[in-house]
């Protein structure tokens, strides 16, 4: 189950986010993975390196302001230091030794969603319910082939004279 319950984790934030429109999900997990990165912080677990790593994580929410794929990578950068914390044995919860494991599982999980977009999974579930398939977005060219031209714009009719 510690394997198991870290992934259910990290679907439900991505659920739970996905309440959020569009860019204010974007903002608000750059500040998550901003966060994330001074969780360990008061442990002290790496020393002197928690600051750089800190100070790291900020840039890359920073820059994921404008950017999923930034934002995804803050994840990736924190489940590294969740490993190197169990390892070293210092867990993000001081009274749950295998804590910094479960967040090193779960923070894939949430990368994975922020590397694809930060879709919004429940958008993605009721257009797979109505037609058995997903909707096609805003701006979606279904039907038409990337070698195809474009569709001419209609011509309005002449006005009857």
């Amino acid at each position: 189950m510690q394997y198991i319950a870290p992934i259910g984790v990290g679907i439900l934030y991505a659920l739970l986010m996905s309440l959020v429109r569009e860019p204010h999900r974007r903002h608000l997990n750059a500040l998550m993975v901003g966060g994330a990165g001074a969780a360990y912080l008061s442990g002290g677990g790496m020393g002197g390196w928690e600051f750089p790593f800190t100070a790291l994580l900020t840039y890359v929410a920073f820059r994921g302001l404008e950017s999923w794929t930034w934002i995804g990578v803050g994840w990736l950068l924190h489940t590294a230091w969740d490993i190197v914390h169990h390892i070293k044995g210092n867990p993000i919860i001081p009274f749950a030794h295998t804590s910094s494991l479960g967040c090193a599982i779960c923070d894939p999980v949430i990368a994975l969603w922020c590397l694809r977009g930060g879709p919004s999974l429940i958008d993605l579930v009721r257009g797979r319910r109505r037609s058995g398939k997903p909707q096609p977005g805003p701006g979606s060219r279904e039907g038409v082939s990337p070698e195809s031209p474009s569709p001419a714009p209609e011509s309005p009719s002449p006005a009857p004279g």
